[in-house]
């Protein structure tokens, strides 16, 4: 394949904390998208084109969470705190990350995560993760399950 020689297509650099997503956007059906009404994410990765992983910044308003505790089959996840404080909750128990701190979750290890934010103020992250076809998510807390782009009860019924 050629290289890509449109530079004017996209940016070389942005300003990541400038940016501003919208807030508790989620394709999860009701009633789960409570948990993360105050998530907003930006996707800094499809800013420059990115297509073999996605980096996105997100913001997580007090008693938001990033999503419900899942893992993924095909799928490595990244998260690297910012600003803030949030509790990673995992099949281990919890842990208190605070700016600095990192954390990653190997696809097919069946170990649900996510974060919350259990204090008065707004905390920021980076979330990486690659964009391996054929994923599938699973929600160690709830009867759902995501499988070839829909979301489906435990026993494979739709939602």
């Amino acid at each position: 394949m050629p290289p890509h020689t449109d530079e004017t297509a996209k940016p070389v650099v942005v300003d990541a904390p400038a940016q501003e997503g919208p807030r508790g956007l989620t394709g999860y059906p009701e009633p789960f998208r409570a948990c993360v009404a105050g998530r907003s994410k930006v996707k800094l990765g499809d800013q420059f084109g990115l297509t073999n992983f996605g980096v996105n910044i997100t913001r997580l308003e007090p008693g938001a969470s990033s999503a419900l505790r899942h893992w993924h089959t095909r799928q490595d996840e990244f998260v690297y705190m910012l600003e803030g404080e949030l509790v990673l909750i995992t099949d281990a128990g919890e842990h208190v990350l605070k700016p600095g701190m990192c954390a990653g979750f190997p696809a097919g290890v069946a170990n649900g995560h996510h974060l919350v934010n259990r204090t008065d103020r707004t905390a920021v992250y980076l979330e990486v993760g690659d964009r391996t076809k054929g994923d599938d998510a699973f929600y160690s807390d709830e009867d759902m399950q995501f499988r070839d782009g829909k979301f489906l009860h435990r026993d494979g019924t739709p939602w």
